[in-house]
């Protein structure tokens, strides 16, 4: 797949600084441009094609959400291209999410968590940080309308050897780390895939197409 192409929006100047700085160290993307929200976006969007919007909502959200709000097609759930968004805190996770995004991250998500958030996304999955899933679920149907939250490629990778049929001491062999990080690997992913079993993490995984059976 090809590298998404990003573009930061944001009103804080050091911290969309700070993002572009960061992912430019690694080439699971192409960073196009950043800008303050405002005007000029509409405009930015036509310049740029960007594949993925990564959204610094800043700690006066309000004026933020308004505007991914107005991206939004009136007949969709979700503003096009996908905005992947830093929230401030989970206050704001329920009025963004209903905004459109695709992706809800906090403002302190450490930079490999964001790259595969931002790759995620890009796939069309829908996905949030575990610490503002309960900020969530109040507005969410049932569990299974809950967007997944981001898997680390460590994760991944552990993730697809259960789907092959690796007990843990496998796994451990072939990653080449002790049983002991299985387990908690394992621990972490039927969390975020809010499964009960390593099967149902794999069903779940495998229809949200993070693992190829």
């Amino acid at each position: 797949m090809n590298r998404p192409r990003v573009l930061i929006v944001g009103n804080d100047a050091l911290a969309r600084a700070g993002l572009h700085a960061a992912l430019s160290q690694h080439d699971e993307c192409t960073i196009v441009g950043q800008l303050p929200a405002g005007h000029e976006l509409p405009a930015a969007l036509d310049a740029h094609q960007p594949d993925l919007l990564l959204w610094d909502l800043g700690w006066d959200s309000a004026a933020a959400i308004a505007q991914i709000d107005e991206l939004r097609p009136a007949d969709e759930e979700r503003v096009q291209p996908p905005v992947v968004a830093l929230l401030p805190d989970a206050e704001v996770a329920a009025a963004a999410w209903q905004a459109g995004v695709s992706a809800l991250l906090t403002r302190d998500v450490n930079i490999e968590a964001l790259i595969s958030a931002l790759g995620s996304a890009h796939q069309g999955l829908l996905l949030m940080h575990p610490a503002l899933t309960a900020a969530l679920r109040p507005h969410i149907e049932s569990p299974n309308d809950l967007p997944l939250d981001p898997l680390t490629p460590r994760e991944l990778e552990v993730l697809q050897l259960i789907a092959e049929g690796l007990t843990n001491k496998a796994i451990a062999r072939q990653l080449e780390i002790s049983e002991h990080t299985v387990k908690f690997h394992i621990n972490t992913i039927l969390s975020k895939l809010y499964a009960s079993s390593r099967t149902e993490a794999v069903v779940r995984a495998t229809r949200a197409g993070l693992i190829l059976l």
